[in-house]
């Protein structure tokens, strides 16, 4: 840290001038040493401006320096510092071309992000957050539009799901149209507010009733407590399943026609994507 002592006298005889300053971090710092080094900064020159060239937080990553010292810029943004000078792939190697710069910068505008984030800056995790919901959603271009990169997030896309009407679908080349997690939560989560009908106990907030429909039509009410033990699930399942033999065929025929028609949707969305040129594989079956 001598070199950031000297810095501290130099910023106050600059300062005794009236001379602005903004002091120059270092470029290699393990990780477990830049929030010392950031907050011995803050101490030893007065809160003065700091900008960092990352810093690299390890020497054995040659052609990947950007991604080496994004990690420290990530680190040491959130602790203090003022800016982020980016490092390009080039870095240690040689002059850096345009796309050298550009993935730099990139690099670094998600290390800002992160500490931005992390600082809790206004309008950092609403970002996230829009483009998270966007992800659920399956609103792919609004996807593409919130992301540091749009352009590459585009390509990336679309090199596996070139058709068109990709970018409608509920589902991407990585699980494909039967596996996709956020398709699945939400047919679970529409089919649980349509199946379960929990309702809360009428003046008692211990528990939880479930109607179950009777013969005549008339819907019957078990009360389960919140906390139930073992007898009770048991007593609670086993009323349930009485119930479960008089429940109206046309109901019962209904939840099967849903199911079917879901299967059929989502046969038809493998079929779209095989036509798009994409390819399903399933465990101990040819692709022939």
């Amino acid at each position: 840290f001598a070199e950031l002592q000297t810095q501290g006298e130099l910023t106050q005889r600059a300062w005794s001038y009236d001379v602005q300053v903004m002091n120059e971090g270092p470029g290699h710092v393990p990780m477990h040493l830049i929030q010392e080094n950031m907050e011995k900064q803050l101490e030893w020159c007065g809160e003065a401006p700091f900008y960092t060239l990352g810093p690299l937080t390890t020497d054995i990553a040659p052609g990947y320096d950007h991604i080496a010292s994004a990690i420290g810029a990530a680190m040491i943004g959130w602790f203090g510092t003022a800016m982020l000078c980016y490092v390009t792939p080039k870095e240690h190697l040689g002059l850096p071309n345009r796309d050298d710069v550009r993935e730099g910068v990139i690099a670094y505008r998600i290390a800002a992000h992160a500490a931005d984030i992390a600082k809790g800056h206004p309008g950092a995790q609403l970002r996230d957050d829009t483009l998270s919901k966007a992800r659920f959603e399956f609103r792919w271009q609004d996807q593409f539009q919130l992301a540091l990169d749009p352009e590459t997030a585009q390509d990336f896309h679309d090199a596996t799901l070139p058709a068109e009407g990709a970018r409608l679908a509920h589902f991407c080349s990585m699980c494909g149209p039967k596996f996709c997690s956020m398709k699945i939560s939400t047919e679970i989560a529409a089919d649980a507010a349509r199946l379960a009908n929990l309702q809360p106990v009428d003046g008692n907030s211990d528990g939880v009733h479930a109607h179950t429909p009777t013969e005549s039509g008339n819907r019957e009410r078990v009360h389960a407590p919140s906390t139930p033990d073992a007898g009770s699930l048991h007593g609670v399942h086993a009323s349930l399943t009485s119930k479960s033999e008089s429940v109206d065929p046309t109901e019962k025929a209904h939840q099967f026609d849903d199911a079917q028609e879901a299967v059929a949707g989502m046969r038809a969305k493998a079929r779209e994507f095989r036509e798009s040129g994409g390819e399903i594989y399933i465990a101990g079956q040819s692709s022939d």
